[in-house]
């Protein structure tokens, strides 16, 4: 067995720089906030903190976020937030869109100052005026070290606590608004994975992975090693040790049925200059923190120009993917007792096709994802993936979708106007044969 070097992390060293700037503040009101809220400066530790104490040094933050102790402050903060339990991390997340709401005066007054001299100074103080306490705070609090990645997980932390109430759900859409402007796609880097990138993150492609589990370094190295197969993540130069999202690709001749087929270590190395597919086969998003945050769309179509740039032959991008959201959604139809392969082949096609969210558009989650990029259900497979996760998600399904670049934008037109799923003549032979009323739903294309 092969074994790729582990690396250690250093010691801790999070608080070096707190301490070496927190002598400076000592004394001060901001050194008298830290001791009185439970950071001890001299030991560069922190005590478990209280929502209560937690509110006191964010509106301290709020306050004096723009002076030169701002980021002591802000590690502070965090050094007390990580040392405080879940509960009462999620009761501080729970009340400081509560504590610290917008600006009703303020606003009022810049509206009555636009409408009397619209001009770019009216509208710039209208736009301050107008912005959220708590994007405000989040923004000082990324002065700490490893600010991103904290906030990150203080993101994961709220979203953690299941259905939000209404104060909660207002900060988690200003995290979202905030990290959707930090993470832009502009901003990432795109990298490729192989068996030569650094330990620590070839330990993360592991951990993160979240369709396919990886068991072992063979395994992985088998997925990034072989001249026909490749991965790629998108990073962010705060965390260039730490994906973002990452997919995995196997070149092929030919749509793949099965996931045994990529997976198998086996097989034979195919000549990527003989490919003709470019089969992405898992995309894992690493963070919880970010969710909502649109940059996957953007990692297929980069990794899809940068493989035909390499290899000019390749004239096929599809997926074989999972279908997570159809055992649950067949236990609640007539017709769920009857699971031969082509009856599930047939409900699948039906699920895919024509199940919608509450707030519209398809059910499950993966199908949203690529249609919602433009992408083309193309073939729906039954026995495709026997793991005990693929049997209990999908029955074994997996589905292809194909991402035809000169249909793209058609695709995603039948599916925002006329919210029809694309789909290729097969699939509109099974949603046909699971009887589905015919009309709306269903658009096919030939393959």
């Amino acid at each position: 067995m092969t074994i790729k070097p582990k690396l250690v992390a250093p010691s801790a060293t999070r608080n070096k720089p707190l301490r070496a700037t927190i002598d400076q503040v000592l004394g001060s009101r901001f050194g008298r906030l830290l001791e009185r809220v439970g950071f001890a400066p001299k030991a560069g530790k922190a005590t478990r903190g209280t929502p209560a104490q937690l509110i006191d040094l964010a509106e301290s933050l709020l306050s004096f976020g723009g002076k030169a102790s701002g980021a002591s402050l802000a590690s502070a903060f965090f050094d007390l937030y990580e040392a405080s339990s879940m509960a009462e991390r999620l009761s501080f997340l729970t009340e400081v869109r509560a504590r610290f709401p917008r600006d009703g005066e303020a606003i009022a007054r810049a509206i009555a100052a636009w409408q009397a001299s619209p001009d770019e100074v009216t509208a710039k103080a209208l736009h301050k005026a107008a912005e959220s306490r708590c994007q405000k705070l989040i923004r000082i609090l990324n002065l700490a070290p490893g600010g991103t990645r904290r906030l990150i997980h203080m993101r994961a932390d709220l979203l953690s606590s299941g259905k939000l109430d209404r104060a909660a759900a207002a900060l988690d859409a200003d995290f979202e608004y905030v990290f959707a402007g930090w993470f832009n796609a502009g901003f990432l880097e795109l990298r490729r994975i192989d068996w030569d990138t650094p330990a620590a993150v070839l330990e993360r492609v592991i951990r993160y992975e979240a369709v396919h589990s990886i068991d072992s370094w063979d395994d992985l190295r088998a997925r990034v090693e072989p001249a026909d197969r490749r991965c790629y993540g998108f990073f962010h130069p705060q965390m260039p040790d730490d994906p973002l999202i990452f997919v995995e690709v196997a070149l092929t001749q030919s749509l793949p049925q099965a996931i045994g087929t990529i997976l198998d270590e086996g097989r034979a190395v195919l000549d990527p200059r003989k490919a003709s597919h470019a089969i992405f086969y898992s995309i894992s998003n690493c963070q919880q923190g970010l969710r909502g945050v649109p940059f996957g769309n953007y990692l297929i179509k980069q990794v899809a120009g940068l493989l035909q740039s390499e290899l000019p032959q390749l004239s096929n991008f599809a997926t074989l993917s999972p279908v997570p959201g159809f055992a649950r959604w067949l236990e609640k139809q007539p017709t769920s007792a009857e699971r031969n392969p082509q009856r599930l082949r047939a409900e699948a096609a039906r699920y895919l096709v024509t199940a919608r969210a509450d707030r519209g558009g398809p059910l499950d989650g993966v199908a949203k994802f690529h249609l919602g990029n433009g992408a083309r259900l193309e073939a729906v497979h039954a026995g495709a993936d026997l793991s005990p996760k693929g049997l209990k998600q999908s029955h074994g399904v997996m589905v292809n979708y194909v991402y035809d670049l000169d249909a793209i934008e058609a695709n995603l037109l039948s599916l925002s106007a006329l919210d029809t799923v694309p789909c290729s003549k097969a699939v509109t032979a099974l949603v046909q044969e699971a009887q589905v009323p015919k009309g709306k739903g269903v658009r096919s294309k030939a393959a």
